[in-house]
């Protein structure tokens, strides 16, 4: 009984029907594909706006190549890293002995596992790039509003056409060098330069070189994802107001600029773990993220909104409704409105009021139909009383 690798026939020829069906999907998804495109290319042209659809469709393309070519291109580039990498002699365990019938399979057929790989990342990758047309375009013609951001004294067309990009970008870096990881972590242990059954050493030099430097990368960005993410406050949606509230600018700006120093230093114990032998400090860094995200950035945060904002939240949030309010204005134009007080004209003679208290006594002061919106309204922060939709009228 021997364990021969299987052998894969790559040249064998295939029967006319089978190419012949192969054919007809291609041609179908194409024209299907292309129909969109000529639709849409129809509907602009009706409307004299061919270039707006031609700027599109070329963003669209070079989008889809360039993230397409950088995704493969860094994954790639760390899986040939990693296999260049393999240690020569892997020590005899029953961890690598069932390592090598898998390899013994993959060597024959590598170079089209790679291929393949190339392809689907390359698709892939490209696909989501391409679909992010419309935030490159605004962050390519961004322009000044002329107007401040209050909390940050930021020019808003930062929120509004870069701030996108750029969390997209990093959220972009970060899902790559995580497949990367993922990546040459596998061909690492598939070849032996990570062996988890053995108790030191269980990575080889190179892989915990290449292992370090991508985890240390990650972390990395997640620091600037935290920095960025103090911005992004400026656009929250909340049930009172979009902005900032108090709990915002007291506790989570905060706490976001905390766990960023906090990765910074994480990502620093990744690289410095380049020379080190040792992942204790990398693993150390790690968890006091995730416990410092989860008391810093949550339980904090919390708890500044239930024991501080809650038992006064008109006061608390007065300044930051404000600051909404006078944000609305200026959107809308009516910033600089001039008030001015209405005088009111009397045609009335003395002692009218007394002839007809009759009449005055049947008048109702309040609208029923008026009142429960206006209270809503007004208690829109914290309601106090409540009232149904009707009134009943005495």
């Amino acid at each position: 009984m021997t364990n021969a690798a299987p052998q894969f026939n790559f040249n064998r020829r295939r029967s006319p029907l089978t190419i012949t069906i192969a054919i007809l999907v291609a041609i179908g998804i194409a024209l299907v594909s292309m129909s969109g495109f000529y639709a849409d290319w129809l509907w602009f042209k009706s409307v004299n706006f061919t270039s707006v659809w031609s700027t599109v469709l070329i963003t669209k393309v070079v989008l889809f190549v360039v993230a397409g070519l950088i995704t493969a291109s860094m994954i790639l580039l760390n899986i040939i890293v990693a296999y260049k990498r393999r240690p020569l002699y892997v020590p005899m365990s029953i961890e690598a002995d069932n390592l090598e019938r898998y390899r013994a399979q993959i060597e024959p057929i590598k170079r089209w596992v790679v291929l393949g790989l190339s392809v689907v990342l390359f698709y892939f990758a490209g696909t989501s790039g391409s679909m992010l047309w419309s935030t490159w375009l605004l962050f390519k013609n961004s322009t000044t509003f002329g107007v401040k951001d209050p909390q940050f004294n930021m020019d808003i067309s930062f929120f509004a056409f870069r701030l996108p990009f750029w969390q997209t970008l990093i959220a972009w870096g970060i899902s790559t060098l995580v497949l990367s990881i993922i990546a040459s972590a596998v061909v690492h242990y598939l070849y032996g330069g990570i062996r988890l059954q053995v108790r030191e050493d269980r990575t080889t030099v190179a892989a915990r070189v290449q292992l370090s430097v991508l985890l240390g990368g990650v972390v990395l960005l997640k620091a600037v994802a935290y920095w960025f993410d103090r911005y992004a406050l400026a656009l929250k949606e909340s049930k009172l107001i979009t902005g900032l509230t108090y709990t915002d600018v007291n506790a989570v700006l905060p706490a976001k600029a905390i766990l960023a120093a906090i990765a910074v230093v994480c990502a620093l114990l990744f690289f410095a773990n380049i020379v080190r032998r040792s992942w204790v400090l990398p693993a150390a860094g790690t968890a006091l993220l995730v416990i410092s995200s989860v008391l810093i950035a949550g339980i904090y945060p919390g708890a500044i909104q239930q024991f501080q904002v809650k038992p006064s939240e008109s006061s608390k949030e007065a300044p930051f409704i404000q600051r909404n309010i006078d944000a609305t204005r200026t959107a809308y134009g009516l910033d600089d409105v001039q008030v001015s007080d209405y005088q009111a004209t009397l045609t009335t003679s003395a002692g009218q009021l007394s002839k007809d208290a009759a009449t005055i006594a049947n008048i109702r002061l309040m609208d029923p139909n008026v009142l429960p919106a206006t209270f809503r309204q007004l208690q829109q922060i914290k309601p106090y009383y409540t009232f149904p939709d009707s009134l009943d009228v005495d």
